[in-house]
């Protein structure tokens, strides 16, 4: 039910904020419930009630690929399957992998956007970091060799910037390495933190150790998304579940004396992940919310292309993350004298990576992809090629590219080609345009350059011109960024970003623990390599 507080004497009368209360077992922590003399339930003497969440964001941030520092594995998983996780929790995701540090401090600015009075906010990263006098920092993947703070992003920072929008719950999963960085000997001074009482941090480590992954086959995961993932959907205060996945970890001999879990949280409420989100009173808010988010995760819309052979040609969209998309193509329908046809696209906008020996490609698999499961979803004997392209947070102009139809007719030798141009606009993230300098390079210590940030930045201007035309559409939207045009998302067997099991769990019950934290260990059928998130 919905509750506010009324003040009021002769002359004027003053309403608080609408509060959904939910009066029951589970509201409060005590849980000696008593019945009176008829059998109805009551309050115990020592109950508190919790605001539930207005809404819930979270931004995921995973670099593997770095410039000048070993490159990683897990955090491409990790984010995958975290990503999941949260959006059955009703979580309005962003998911980002391979950021610089211009786009890592644009994709913070904008995700602040996401939040604001009781919402919950949940900022999870997983590469390179180091922390330095109880100051944490995240290293994007252009930092130098011998990085220092301004070169990094200060998650103490990020923290007083989510308190400034009144959020509900901070929670901050920092999945690094907390060695000291002896390149950097600044001591940073983060301004004063306001008495809030809604912070969480989940370390995947303790202070001046290392947090590290398990590969094995194609895929890795880190060690804490490996028994974070177990605990997560659990309805239990936030601080609970992470206090059981510390548990978990340490009856891991694998790792134990090797990386152990530390909380740090000064949350007085009994709030949880799996918290519903309430409805506000103002709907204009909640509508805005979801535009906002709406409008950097909408995918192009499958088309079908015909040729004037007669071949027509369909053309599909999915989401990997918010800023790497899968392109497809098939044949739906070629004329009886042509033996054979495929089509292949090239001549791609400048902008997004794309490995041209991977382009193409029959498999998902082949085309650099090991985490979407396309290939069940289409008709065998039809033949398909996928695309991959990443970082398309750096496409400047509307994506397009040459859709090349090769065939061959039954009485012809020689090879036929017609080709397409085909726009297809700023999908997903793109949207955003992260690659503009909206932000001054301004060192943590000044920490002034980064909170008079003006707020009208390249998310609001979408937003407000798509205002109009996205209202109608909001719900398509949302669901376009999980599911290509061409699937129905009416069954759980149709999904195409479902999270998938792909860590082997045989770490959990070695008895061998690793000398040293690149040693492939010997005691499994397939080995694993220990690798460890810091780096200089």
């Amino acid at each position: 039910m919905c509750r506010y507080c009324r003040v009021f004497n002769l002359y004027h009368e003053l309403l608080s904020d609408h509060v959904q209360v939910e009066i029951g077992p589970g509201s409060c922590t005590d849980a000696s419930w008593r019945t009176d003399e008829e059998g109805t339930l009551c309050l115990p003497h020592h109950s508190f009630l919790v605001s539930l969440p207005t809404d819930k964001v979270a931004l995921l941030m995973g670099n593997m690929n770095y410039l000048h520092h070993r490159q990683l594995r897990a955090p491409m998983a990790d984010v995958y399957e975290l990503t999941n996780l949260l959006r059955q929790l009703d979580f309005k995701v962003v998911s980002l992998l391979d950021l610089n540090w211009h786009e890592m401090h644009r994709a913070v600015t904008e995700f602040l956007l996401l939040l604001g009075r009781g919402v919950y906010g949940l900022l999870y990263y997983a590469g390179h970091g180091y922390e330095n006098y109880g100051n944490s920092f995240m290293v994007p993947i252009d930092a130098p060799a011998s990085y220092t703070s301004e070169h990094c992003l200060w998650v103490q920072e990020v923290l007083q910037r989510m308190q400034e929008r009144q959020t509900g719950l901070n929670v901050f999963l920092l999945d690094m390495c907390r060695k000291r960085n002896l390149n950097d000997d600044i001591i940073q001074q983060p301004g004063p933190l306001k008495v809030t009482a809604n912070i969480v941090f989940g370390y995947a480590t303790c202070v001046d150790a290392e947090a590290f992954e398990v590969n094995k086959d194609d895929l890795s995961n880190g060690i804490f998304i490996s028994f974070l993932k177990k605990r997560l959907m659990e309805q239990e205060k936030v601080t609970v579940m992470l206090d059981r996945v510390a548990e978990d970890m340490g009856r891991c001999e694998l790792t134990r004396g090797r990386q152990a879990l530390e909380l740090r949280s000064n949350l007085c409420e009994r709030r949880a992940l799996t918290d519903r989100i309430q409805a506000i009173d103002c709907p204009v808010m909640a509508s805005t919310r979801n535009l906002q988010w709406s409008i950097a995760h909408v995918l192009p819309e499958s088309r079908v292309l015909r040729f004037d052979c007669g071949v027509k040609v369909q053309l599909g969209f999915a989401a990997e993350f918010s800023n790497i998309m899968i392109i497809y193509t098939r044949i739906l329908e070629k004329p009886k004298d042509i033996t054979s046809c495929s089509a292949q696209l090239s001549d791609f906008t400048e902008g997004p990576e794309i490995d041209l020996k991977r382009t193409n490609q029959e498999s998902l698999r082949d085309a650099g992809s090991l985490l979407l499961t396309m290939d069940d979803r289409l008709p065998q004997e039809q033949p398909r090629l996928y695309t991959r392209l990443c970082a398309l947070q750096r496409l400047k102009r509307e994506l397009s590219f040459t859709v090349c139809l090769h065939y061959q007719y039954t009485n012809l030798d020689e090879e036929v080609l017609e080709r397409q141009t085909v726009t297809v606009g700023k999908p997903l993230v793109s949207k955003l345009n992260l690659h503009e300098q909206r932000l001054l390079h301004a060192s943590p210590s000044s920490s002034s350059d980064l909170h008079t940030l003006p707020d009208s930045s390249s998310f609001a201007e979408d937003l407000r011109a798509s205002l109009p035309s996205l209202e109608a559409s909001l719900t398509e939207s949302a669901e376009s960024y999980y599911y290509p045009h061409a699937v129905s998302p009416g069954s759980a067997s149709q999904r195409i970003n479902e999270p998938e099991e792909t860590t082997s769990l045989e770490f959990l019950t070695s008895e061998e623990l690793p000398a040293s934290k690149s040693l492939t260990h010997a005691g499994t059928e397939k080995p694993f390599k220990f690798t460890s998130f810091h780096s200089f």
